[in-house]
């Protein structure tokens, strides 16, 4: 290694230089003083855990994405978080002891053993926002209005606002989805093939998400006996699109609760697989009939076989795109009892998006901070730094005007004489004191 690669960073560890962190950290302060005007209250869990603590109930996705170490003080094992959505889980259960609604939010680093997606950082800054104690609907409709009227805000005062060209999110499309509709057919599966692998339902569920039609009428006939199921299995991924793909869901899921209640008669606990069926089609139809209302500018786009995220989930799941990102610009979904592993098993439903992708969506390789530094803009032209030189001179009516002006959220900084021609203003001496000028 030479001495220059000593400074590299681990493919997928980015650092923020000081112009694009002054726009990290404003839109990070701007998107929870959003949530704390919907009541939202702040919380800041701690970067690593016992493994006990952060990784139990989780899943193995969350597993898979901690980095682990041991404790020198303690010798027990921890882990460093992936997710900060279960530490909020915890607090919620434990720490806070909540019995009735409780509104949370966070804004943090995390940190994955892989990106999330192709280019995607394995230390994203992650600002969220969890609603625990409800299992009703009109939770899961705040938590998507939150999400969406944060993604807007954010657009007006930064995509849309000044030395940006003008440039913004354009078309925002909410991507609505339910894993009890995949979950149920899984239900069926297991009536029917008790003795199945999880291995091949593994392979199942990746081409389901991969929308690989071809893929699963190659592999679902060798591993499900039915034929009807099997059918079933490969016209899943066809269903989405708008609004008439909950009607094609429920006529081709309808056969469902035939094929289950056949298995049943063996002994197996009896499951309402068409009033499963019937209630998460109705909760999608119901978000998207009040989302259509508040936000009718924002796109509704169904997909009945999304699975991607953790597998905490347990109900409605949704994403927010805009025209030309492929990415997720933040996502979420109900994970109803994950705080029973704390002691209090809590229905939950929350979002959360990486700021770093959200400035990096609306600025691109053109980013762009709050306090722009002294160099040539596009046409050739110095541009000056837009702040208030001070001279570096040990006066005391100086450094009160200074003080005073900082006060007032001025930025004020003491330069050598030969630098104060290079910012817009600067603080010089008259006979009736220091002044701006």
């Amino acid at each position: 290694m030479t001495s220059q690669d000593r400074w590299l960073l681990p493919e997928g560890v980015d650092e923020l230089l000081p112009q694009q962190a002054a726009v990290a950290e404003q839109v990070r302060r701007d998107i929870l003083d959003l949530y704390k005007t919907w009541g939202y209250q702040l919380v800041v869990p701690p970067l690593v855990e016992f493994t006990d603590s952060l990784l139990i109930g989780m899943g193995d996705d969350v597993a898979h994405q901690s980095f682990r170490l041991t404790d020198q003080l303690s010798g027990k094992p921890m882990a460093i978080r992936a997710d900060i959505t279960p530490q909020t889980a915890r607090i919620d259960a434990h720490s806070m002891r909540a019995t009735g609604t409780n509104r949370l939010c966070y804004a943090g680093s995390v940190l994955h053993t892989r990106p999330s997606a192709p280019l995607a950082s394995r230390c994203p800054m992650q600002a969220g926002a969890e609603l625990y104690g409800d299992a009703g609907l009109d939770a899961d409709i705040e938590i998507i209005s939150l999400m969406l009227a944060m993604l807007q805000a954010v657009d007006t005062r930064y995509a849309r606002g000044p030395g940006n060209g003008g440039k913004g999110l354009h078309r925002l499309t909410l991507d609505l989805g339910h894993v009890g509709i995949y979950r149920t057919v899984l239900a069926v599966i297991d009536s029917l093939q008790p003795s199945l692998h999880d291995d091949a339902k593994v392979l199942i569920e990746d081409a389901l998400q991969r929308k690989s039609v071809t893929e699963l009428r190659e592999l679902a006939p060798k591993l499900i006996t039915d034929k009807q199921l099997v059918e079933i299995i490969c016209q899943l991924p066809l269903l989405c699109g708008d609004r008439h793909v909950l009607d094609d869901a429920r006529k081709l899921l309808q056969g469902l609760e035939a094929l289950y209640q056949s298995s049943a008669a063996a002994g197996i606990e009896t499951i309402d697989i068409a009033k499963k069926i019937t209630g998460a089609l109705d909760e999608l139809a119901g978000v998207a009939d009040v989302i259509a209302l508040r936000f009718p500018e924002v796109g509704i786009y169904f997909d009945l076989t999304e699975l991607r995220g953790y597998a905490y989930h347990t109900g409605l799941v949704f994403a927010a795109y805009a025209d030309g990102h492929g990415s997720a610009l933040a996502n979420g979904g109900r994970y109803d009892d994950v705080g029973q592993v704390f002691g209090a098993a809590r229905p939950a439903t929350g979002f959360n998006t990486d700021v770093k992708t959200l400035i990096n969506f609306i600025y691109g390789d053109e980013s762009a901070g709050l306090s722009p530094s002294d160099g040539e803009n596009a046409d050739g032209v110095v541009e000056k730094i837009q702040a208030i030189a001070a001279p570096i001179i040990h006066d005391a009516a100086l450094w009160e005007e200074v003080q005073a002006l900082r006060a007032q959220g001025k930025i004020v900084v003491n330069v050598q004489a030969q630098q104060l021609d290079h910012y817009q203003q600067r603080l010089v001496s008259t006979s009736d004191g220091w002044v701006v000028r």
